[in-house]
Formats: C-alpha cells, structure tokens, sequence
C-alpha cells in the first residue's frame, strides 16, 4: 500500500465535512457523520488520507483526530501495511514529529504513540531509541519531542497485549525496547538534567522517570543524580507535581522491603527531610502543596508500612510525619490520603509478632481519634439554620456525610489499636464536656453547639464493631447518656443510628433494653422522615438481636406496627416488616399460625381494598401499590419458619392456604401488570423456599401453585413465573427425603409444561423481544439439568431446549447470556466424567453418550454463535464463559471443535482478517491439543484471537451473512 504521494485538500474532504458535522450538525446528522467516521478509521484508505491531514496546514483539532486515527491504525491494522513498507512508515512518523515539535502537544504526544506502538511491532527495528534521538536532534524542541516519545513507550509496551503479537514475541521486544536500554535512557535523563536549570525543573524529565520506573532498577535512579534532581525538584511550582508522582512511583518500587533495604535507607532520611514542608504549607494555606506532601509521606508509608511494624523506633518519624499531615488539613483536603496508610498499617500491628509495636505506637492512634473527631463536626451554619448547613449545596452535604463514613473506618481502625475501652473513653469524656458546658442551655428549640455533642455520637456508632459484646466499663455510662441526648434532629438521627449499632450488645445485658427500644419506638411520632428511616432500621436490628427478649411484647408490637405502617416509606416499612416478622417467626409453633392471622390478616384486608379499588384504573400507581403491599406480606413467609416433624401440618403453610385464593385471585386480576406478577412470584417462590416439602398441599390442585404458575405464565410471558418454578424442582426432586415418586413425576411434568410454553414463545418471538424470558429459563433448565438429569437427557425436548440455547446466544444483554452460557457449559460437562451434578454418582455412559451426539449435532452453530459473539456481539462481562464453553468443546471434541472454529473464521467479512492470521491461529490451537498439559492455553488463544478482532472491527452495516445466528423454530 502506497503511503506517499501528494494529496490535495479533496482527498480528505468527507473526513473534515463529518467533523465539522459532528461539532455543528443535528443529531441524525451527528450519527451520520459518526457512523462514517468510525468505519472510514477502520478502512485502508485511513493511512493515507490521515497521513495527508498531518502534513497539511489543517486545523490542530483536524489534525489530532488525524493523529488518533493512525495510532488506532498502527496499534490495530498494522497487517494492512507490507512488511517493506514499514521503514517508510517509521519516517514518515519521524519527520511529523520534527514538524510538530512546536505545535500542539496532544497532536505530539499521540504521533510519539504511534512510533512506540511501530517499534513494538516492527520487530526488525532494533535500534529504536537510538534512532529516535539521534534524528529529532539536539535542540530545545527536538527535546521535548525525545521526551514526550520516552515516556510514552513503556507504557505503550506495557499494553502490548493489545496488538497481535503472540507472547513470546511481545516478550522478546519488551527485553529489547525496555531492558536493553534502561541503562542508556538513565544516563540520557541524567545528561539531559545536567544540561541547565531548566532542565532540571522540566516536569516531562520527571514523567519520564516515573514511566520508565518499572523498567530501571529503582536503586539505579535512587543511586544517581537523578534523585537529588527529583526532591530539589519540589522546590518549584513548576515541576511540584511531577515530583511527587516520581516520588510516589519510587516508593511503590520498594515495597519489596527486604529486597530494597538499601535504597530505602537512602529514601528514608531525605523523605524525613520534607517534615518542615508541612508547617509551611498549612501556615501559607497552599493546599495543593500540602496535598502532594501529604501524598509523598503516605505513599511512602504504604510502601514502608511493613517495616515500620517491624522497626517501630527507626521509622516512628515517618509515621509523626503522616499524623502531622492529618492534623495540618483544616479543610479535610488532604487528610483521605492518609487513610489506607492507617489502615495497612493496623492490620501488621493487630497480628501478635508486632504486639511491641502496637504498644509503641498507641499514643500516634490516640491522637489520631482526636484529629478524626475534631474533623467529623459539622459546619456551623451561618443562618443559624441546622436544616441547611451547606447553603443549599446538595453535592457538598452529600460529599461530607460520605467522607464522614471513611473518617469511621479510620477510627474503627485506631479502635482495634487502643482498645475499645480507651476509644469509647475518650468518646465519653466528649459527651460529658457538651454535658457539663452546654446542657443546661439547651431548650427543644435550641441546641446549643450541637456539632459537638453530634461528632461524638457518630463516633460510638463508627467504632461498634470493634466493641466487644462483653465490654461492660465504657457503654453503661455511655447508653443511658444517649436516651437523654436533647431534642435535635440531626442529634436523634445520629443516636438512633448509634443505638441500632449496639443491638448485639443490649442482647448482652437485657438491662439497658427498655429504655433503648422505648427511645427507639417514640422517635415513630416525629415528623422527620430521617429519623423515621432510622427508627425503623434501628427497630429492625432490635428485633433480630433482641428477638428473644422482645418475644414477651409480640402482640403489643402488633399494635404498634398497625399504627405506623403508614407513616413510612416503602424501604422503611419493609425494614420495620422484617423486624416484627423475626421475632414473630420465634414464637412456639403452636402460637404460629394465630399470630400469622394477628399480624397479616389486616395487610392482607389492605390488600384486597387496595385491589379492589385499582381493578378498574388505567394508571400504573394503584398497581404499583398493590405490589409493594405484596412485598409486605412476602417478608412474613419469608421470615416465619416454624420447624414441624415431618408429616405434621406445618401452620405457616395452613396460613397460606388461607391466603392463597385471595393472592390467586389477584393474580388473575393483574395478570398483565409486570410488579404484581413479580411481587405475587417472588411470594410463592418464598412458600417454597420457606417451608420445603412441607408446601407440598400449595401445590396440588387445578387452582394450586404449580398450576397458576403454568396457566399465569402462558397468559403473561413474564419469565418471574419461570423464576418461582425454580425453587419447586430444587425441592422436589429425586435425591430429596419424604418426596414421593408419584409427586416427582409430577413435578417434572410441570417443568415439561414449562419447558414447552417456553420453547413456543421463542419459536413465535425473536430473542431480542423476550430476554428476560430467556434468562429466567434457562436458570430453571440448569436446575433441571441438575435435579433431573437422567429424565432430561432422555426427554424429546432436551435437543431442542439445547438448539433454542444456541440460538439465544444471537442476544447482546449481559443477565441472559450468562444465563444461555452457564446452561451450555452444564450441558458439555455432562460429555465428560465430571459434570456439576447433585449426587456422588458417576456420570451414567448413556447421559455422556446423549449429549456428545448432542454436541455433534448443534457444535458447528454452537461455536460460530460463540465466536461471532465473542468477535462481535457479546458484552465484555461474557467473555469468560464464552471461552470457557469453547475449552469445554476442545475437551471433549477436539477435532471437531477446531474444524467448526476453522469454518467459522474462514467466513468473516473479507479484509477483517488475514489467511495468514487464520493459519496461525488454527495451527496454534493444534500445538495445543497435541499436548493436552496445554490444553487451557486454547482459551487464551481464542480470547486473544477474538479480542484483536473485536478491536479492529466494527459489526459490518449490511449483516453477518453466513455468520448470523439463525432463528430457533419449534413445531412442538
């Protein structure tokens, strides 16, 4: 392909037109112009016409698209270019880089990816760097360029993954490109540092030492000029920034400690030497010198962290010099970056070997809660409004109350140093000091400083899984303090929120619960609908650690949840709903199935009258009522498990024999209404799971579940019928005890009836219209696969519940994918000796016989479905199970698999992929399977194989052709 030649300016005319489109067009016009783009930077005219656009005079915003393009050309269609043309290729870059050394640096930066992304493939270059600084010359500009081209390469050879070049080829010229002139580039950047103070100070030197970092021995730069250039280097605005990535990126190369001793005792005292930095930036309020300082110290005890547990005393000054910076950040700026150091390093100093440590540094820990608790107050608001403390600044109260809970994590970790008993201490003594300076002036309108009486509250709730269940010095005082905190919204929410932390605790010592839940229960009648959210997830946990204890109040509770309920939100009542119901579902057996009646007998008088009201509107909200309303009930049966022996009356089923007509009836009412279908589903999917075989009387019966979930799910189509039948197969099936053979027959025909509405829908419907169909089946088919196995290998339906799986995998949705895929790849296990089955017993010879002549059938569309999907259509988050159905093929039917995946690429769209790729590729896999240790590397080379395609490629505008997946078609 030609690469030189004059071109005028209508040569690259449509490529500026569809720009100018895509910056002023409308938006059909802007997809238009898109689309044309996209597949103009994929065609072999790109070359040309983008080599074109970089030697005109065209605008830069031209030309850096142009720049783009030929990086995505040489990283992804270097295979268009004769090999012979390359040399001339490779000059064409250099000379565009001496006529751009001047201008624009991202046109600059992006030509300099495109020569490393050359040199990595054009594997008879060997003196790249060499050349390259050699032809840009010696010069001012030419030296930003050698710089720019520098920084760029190893990390362009770091991603070389994403060209196609086998491993071992991309190893080889990583050794040649990056190892072999580690030590040339070192003295090349300290020459270069050398040559001026400019040059000293030039953030492009540090970005390159920082990119070449990996490559270079760290002890190599540490041990040359270059580090006392890197720290003199923070001296000046100008190259701050670049010194602290460089810094930063040099202590990530120790944490090999024991291997990096050396130079971390030469890093060590010059990293010291920056303390004074600290003072000096905080008292000049410069919180971006502050912020790298911060960096520069915490990374480097990240770095460090391991030995600083081992040699307390030598490196404690690192570690004052980290809490300096936390104590420095007046406006919590800087202090998140100390964080994970707090954190890595308390989890060296929990394990016994560093308890002399630990205690060495208790007191840096101790400070540590008082800087944190300072900096968690809320501001003071300047209008005296507590409802907006940020002037109406939604983000940033949002952005505090999140960066108040990593402030908790930090105290949590400092509690695990100290101790509990210290920790809650000190969080004692800063409720005492509002108590004694404060408290007699505040009124229920005004309460005064607030913010710190709240900090400490929020602290008790941080640190309460840290606080052992048994700690009985601190909480005592500290509980009954909390029940008598003022009238104050956010110091109610913040105490119910403390109170629901400890419920463990309180279960504990019994004693200080009345006067926890009787606060708890009071906060119902605010008006604050956060502090209605908090009392009911508060009461929830009370309930669930509390249960015991609070089994005595269950028919007062009743009361009290009827009387609620409706002054909450839906998230709050569910959570109020799953409190009450634990502790209902704890009660004798024998009290079971009145209390049932107690508690969802008025849901369900609510339910109908809701039903009723809503049978004859158009709107959606009644609807959507009715389902929330349902999600209420559904927590009772989840929750409510009386154990019975078997072959008693289960009294949580006899309740919902009860209840069942009324749901039935609702069902049918808004069959057509997705929510109440999903919700009413996920009920009888919960009577299942709940009660087990015990459930069994649901079921049976014209009007009984299984039926409803047939007759529902061929009225509906909606896939949540499929989804409750789940757990119906997993509970009757053939390895379970007290199941009948006569109830399994049964139940595996209603999988068939299942199965078979299934199957008509995606013979009638293309997949794309019915996904959540799909998904919802073949989650069921797995358990029948699982449960069922000899029943459906030797079903009429298992060849066609297989090819409808085949064709499903036309869909591009990540749910029902993985889905078709999980199922497929159950399916070609049951080929081999070792398939996910339910039982210890040996794969039976007929099952194996049955699906490999299955595989032998469907593979050939199997794999072209697969590759094409992995090639063009499949979400990324597929990928894995699409080779790993490949693998599964490759396994049981080696030869067959690589003729179907010869005949799949062989038919890709001429031009998308070389003979020559399909040769290696094909010839690879063979090396492959004749060593069967190197089996698995198959998977990588169709993983490689499609992603390099995936990249190059877009889906071609007038189809697949031969490669599109045909339509599923049923005559059952």
């Amino acid at each position: 392909m030609a690469l030189n030649g004059i071109m005028s300016q209508e040569d690259f005319a449509p490529v500026l037109l569809a720009m100018k489109t895509m910056r002023d067009g409308q938006r059909e016009q802007k997809q238009a112009a898109n689309k044309f783009l996209q597949e103009f930077q994929k065609s072999p005219e790109a070359w040309k016409v983008t080599i074109g656009i970089l030697q005109s005079q065209a605008d830069a915003e031209v030309k850096l698209f142009a720049a783009t393009t030929l990086r995505g050309k040489i990283t992804y269609d270097i295979q268009q270019i004769p090999a012979e043309a390359l040399p001339s290729l490779r000059n064409q870059l250099l000379e565009l880089l001496k006529t751009s050394a001047t201008g624009p640096r991202p046109i600059r930066i992006q030509l300099c990816v495109c020569l490393a992304n050359l040199a990595i493939q054009m594997t008879a270059w060997k003196d790249v760097v060499q050349m390259v600084v050699t032809t840009l010359g010696n010069d001012a500009d030419s030296h930003a360029c050698i710089l720019d081209f520098l920084k760029v390469l190893p990390e362009e050879v770091t991603e070389g993954r994403r060209m196609n070049l086998a491993e071992e080829e991309l190893s080889q010229r990583t050794q040649e490109l990056l190892t072999d002139n580690a030590g040339s580039v070192v003295q090349l950047l300290v020459s270069y540092a050398q040559s001026s103070d400019s040059a000293a100070t030039n953030p492009q030197l540090l970005e390159v030492i920082t990119s070449w970092l990996r490559e270079v021995p760290v002890a190599d730069v540490v041990n040359s000029p270059l580090l006392g250039l890197i720290f003199k280097a923070l001296d000046s605005d100008r190259s701050f920034e670049a010194a602290t990535d460089c810094l930063c990126a040099i202590f990530r190369e120790t944490r090999d400690v024991d291997d990096n001793l050396a130079t971390i005792q030469v890093l060590l005292p010059q990293v010291i030497a920056q303390r004074p930095r600290i003072g000096q930036a905080a008292e000049q309020e410069d919180t971006e010198v502050l912020k790298g300082i911060t960096r520069v110290f915490a990374e480097a005890g990240e770095a460090w962290v391991i030995l600083i547990a081992r040699e307390a005393t030598t490196l404690r000054p690192l570690v004052e010099a980290i809490l300096e910076c936390a104590a420095r950040d007046v406006d919590r700026d800087t202090i998140g970056l100390t964080f994970n150091f707090w954190y890595e390093l308390k989890l060296y100093l929990i394990m016994e070997r560093y308890i002399q440590s630990r205690v060495q540094y208790v007191d840096v820990y101790s400070s540590l809660v008082d800087i944190i608790m300072n900096k968690l107050e809320y501001p003071s608001s300047e209008t005296s409004n507590d409802l907006d403390l940020f002037d109406g600044d939604k983000e940033a109260e949002e952005k505090f109350r999140e960066f108040r809970h990593h402030m908790g994590d930090v105290l949590k970790d400092s509690c695990e140093i100290m101790g509990a008993t210290p920790c809650l201490t000190k969080v004692l003594d800063r409720i005492k000091l509002w108590m004694t300076s404060y408290a007699t002036q505040a009124t229920e309108k005004s309460v005064p400083h607030w913010q710190q009486l709240e900090a400490p509250i929020f602290s008790i709730r941080a640190i309460g899984k840290s606080v052992d269940q048994d700690e009985d010095i601190i909480l005592p005082q500290i509980i009954p303090l909390l029940v008598q905190i003022p009238s104050h919204a956010k110091l109610r929410y913040a105490t119910i929120l403390a109170l629901g932390r400890y419920t463990e605790w309180t279960s504990n010592h019994p004693e200080y619960l009345g006067q926890q839940f009787t606060y708890i229960a009071s906060s119902f009648g605010d008006q604050s609908q956060d502090i209605l959210q908090a009392a009911a997830l508060a009461m929830k946990y009370f309930c669930e650690d509390c249960k015991h204890q609070l089994g005595g109040q269950i028919l007062e509770m009743q009361s009290f949840y009827d009387q609620n309920l409706d002054r909450l939100d839906q998230k709050s009542k569910e959570e109020l709903t799953e409190g009450v119901s634990i502790v209902l579902g704890e009660q004798r057996p024998d009290q079971i199935y009145k209390l049932l009646k107690l508690y969802v007998d008025p849901l369900m008088a609510r339910l109908m009258a809701m039903a009723n009201s809503a049978a004859n509107e158009t709107g959606h909200e009644g609807k959507l009522a009715i389902a929330d309303h349902l999600g209420l009930i559904s927590i009772f049966i989840k929750f409510v498990q009386p154990y019975v022996e078997p072959g008693q009356e289960n009294p949580a089923v006899k309740y919902c024999q009860e209840i069942f007509p009324f749901l039935s009836k609702i069902l049918d009412t808004f069959i057509n209404s997705v929510p109440v279908c999903e919700r009413i589903c996920k009920m009888w999917r919960y009577m299942i799971v709940s009660y087990r075989t015990a459930a069994l009387p649901l079921l049976d019966g014209p009007q009984g579940m299984a039926s409803k979930l047939a007759t529902g799910f061929e009225s509906s189509k909606q896939g949540c019928f499929l989804w409750a039948t789940c757990p119906i197969l997993r509970e009757f099936s053939e390895d379970r005890e007290h199941v009948d053979e006569q109830t399994i027959a049964a139940i595996y025909a209603f999988f068939e009836q299942q199965a078979r509405t299934t199957l008509r829908i995606m013979s009638s419907l293309p997949p794309a219209d019915v996904p959540d169909v799909i998904e919802d089946f073949y989650r069921l088919v797995i358990d029948a696969l699982l449960y069922f196995t000899q029943k459906l290998a030797e079903s009429e339906l298992f060849a066609p519940i297989f090819e409808a799986a085949v064709a499903a995998l036309a869909l591009e949705q990540y749910g029902p994918l993985s889905m078709t895929l999980h199922y497929i790849r159950d399916v070609i296990a049951y080929a081999g000796n070792n398939p996910p089955q339910s039982s210890d017993t040996p794969n039976a010879p007929t099952i194996q016989h049955a699906v490999q002549q299955l595989l032998l059938a469907s593979g050939e569309r199997l794999v072209s479905n697969i590759m094409v999907g992995m090639m063009i259509t499949f979400p990324d988050d597929v990928f894995a199970d699409g080779s790993g159905a490949l693998l599964g093929l490759f396994e049981i039917l080696p030869q067959e698999t690589t003729t179907w995946v010869d005949k799949t690429v062989r038919l890709l769209p001429a031009g998308t992929v070389s003979e020559v790729q399909i040769d290696k590729l094909l010839a690879n896999i063979r090396v492959c399977l004749a060593s069967r240790d190197d089996s698995k590397r198959v998977r990588r080379l169709l993983q490689d194989f499609t992603n390099s395609y995936r990249r190059r490629n877009i889906a071609p505008r007038d189809g697949l052709g031969d490669l599109a997946a045909t339509r599923f078609r049923w005559g059952g």
